[in-house]
């Protein structure tokens, strides 16, 4: 274990590199019209996949770094949800056919905050407009201390197939910190009505870097999940912006562990998990073997999107909500992030753009670049730089830090091959920025590297 490598590198403030470049480079100058004429391009041949945001919750966790917003009525969320299927409706009507789709994933917020007559509704809406492959994976994120059997019975009846429960940190201490009280006895009964309605694919979501959060809390919470045998894991750092979320100063920041605790939070979660049988897939997932994303992190077919790594190959993901985020083969599209400016958009039969990002073919390069150093860990230089006809030489961009990391033997470069080595996987990202050609003009909006 390197504890001196997360001090030296683990305050630099990277982006997680779940797109390329990243959402603050996005810019009002991809419009409406734009997106529109994305989708008509579209193959119908090809599958896509669909993410549908959420964005509500019953209360606010302070750790909470998404889009959303506190409820406690349901007329809101009644009436988004019929913005979101006719907004459905205006993209299939855009892209002029019944597009095919490979994955569907409902976040949030709490996407389960829906009734189970209004969820069901809605992806009866997502079929008719779309073609649904019928070996498709449709996902939703759950707050175990809002699913209800019904709820479990409607998720099972639309054909869900893989639930991500947000779990965090079953630590009392922790938990009354990031005001997300949640008892393992709560986690087991939602894992159990997820089963009974023929959901077998289970995820949790843990974090590391929370107020209060220890090595020994970290790996408690590892165990209790473990006696759930769920299929995969994430343990993903806490992202503390106070400044672009302002709940999140009502954590106490003299209670944050700092970057070295941080790592071996994370490293100690990592070996457990490893030792229990979990395979590491990227930066911090964890599957069993058999699971999908083990096989495609086995054959060089992991990829990595905005919820993170996954084993879809689509290479179009169409976004549906307030503050969704598509990617087209020509660049990325956001939805207005506000649910007043998204149904005002929607309720005038208009597409809720607000902005994006016309790709480059440097910045095509980058990314794949940058997504294979995610995923594999190492990556062709070479070869990959020969296929988009460029010179190897030049895809470096932050020369200083690179030779730093091969310098402290975080990094190996041998005959163009560059690969990350045994043990300094936590560094993925630091490695991954020496490629970034927007890192400098937006590294303070990120989260830390460690």
């Amino acid at each position: 274990m390197r504890p001196d490598l997360a001090q030296s590198y683990g305050q630099h403030r990277l982006p997680r590199y779940t797109s390329y470049p990243s959402a603050p480079h996005f810019s009002a100058s991809v419009r409406e019209f734009d997106y529109q004429a994305w989708l008509k391009s579209l193959d119908g041949q090809q599958s896509a996949s669909i993410y549908v945001h959420v964005p509500f919750c019953r209360s606010m966790c302070w750790y909470c770094g998404c889009h959303t917003s506190v409820t406690k009525r349901d007329d809101p969320i009644a009436i988004y949800t019929a913005g979101l299927r006719t907004e459905a409706y205006l993209v299939a009507e855009a892209v002029g056919q019944r597009l095919p789709i490979s994955h569907i994933h409902f976040g949030g917020g709490t996407p389960t905050i829906l009734t189970p007559e209004a969820f069901a509704d809605l992806v009866g809406s997502l079929r008719y407009s779309f073609a649904l492959l019928p070996d498709a994976e449709i996902a939703v994120e759950i707050d175990p201390r809002m699913l209800s059997n019904p709820m479990a019975e409607a998720l099972g009846y639309s054909g869900v197939n893989r639930a991500s429960l947000g779990v965090q940190s079953f630590d009392p201490v922790v938990q009354q910190a990031i005001n997300r009280p949640q008892s393992f006895e709560q986690t087991a009964i939602s894992v159990e009505r997820l089963r009974h309605a023929g959901i077998c694919r289970i995820n949790f979501d843990l974090l590391y870097g929370l107020p209060r959060q220890t090595v020994d809390s970290c790996l408690d919470t590892v165990d209790k999940c473990l006696e759930l045998h769920p299929d995969r894991l994430s343990a993903f750092g806490y992202a503390h912006v106070p400044t672009f979320k302002k709940h999140q100063r009502k954590i106490d920041e003299s209670t944050l562990p700092d970057s070295v605790e941080r790592y071996l939070q994370s490293e100690m979660v990592a070996h457990t998990l490893v030792d229990a049988g979990y395979v590491r897939v990227g930066l911090d997932h964890f599957a069993l073997p058999h699971d999908n994303l083990a096989v495609a992190a086995k054959q060089g077919k992991l990829r990595r999107n905005f919820q993170g790594y996954t084993n879809d190959c689509a290479d179009a993901l169409i976004g549906f909500g307030a503050s969704a985020i598509g990617r087209l083969q020509q660049g990325f599209v956001a939805n207005a992030v506000s649910t007043r400016d998204y149904l005002a958009r929607i309720t005038e039969d208009r597409l809720a753009t607000a902005k994006g990002y016309l790709l480059t073919d440097d910045d095509r390069y980058r990314a794949e670049i940058i997504e294979r150093i995610m995923c594999d860990m190492t990556i062709d230089l070479s070869e990959t730089s020969r296929r988009h006809g460029r010179d190897p030489e030049l895809a470096v961009v932050d020369r200083p830090r690179l030779d730093s990391l091969i310098a402290d033997g975080v990094v190996v470069v041998d005959n163009g091959r560059l690969s990350v080595v045994d043990g300094a996987r936590f560094l993925v990202r630091s490695v991954a920025s020496a490629f970034d050609a927007h890192l400098a003009r937006c590294g303070a909006m990120h989260s830390a590297a460690v």
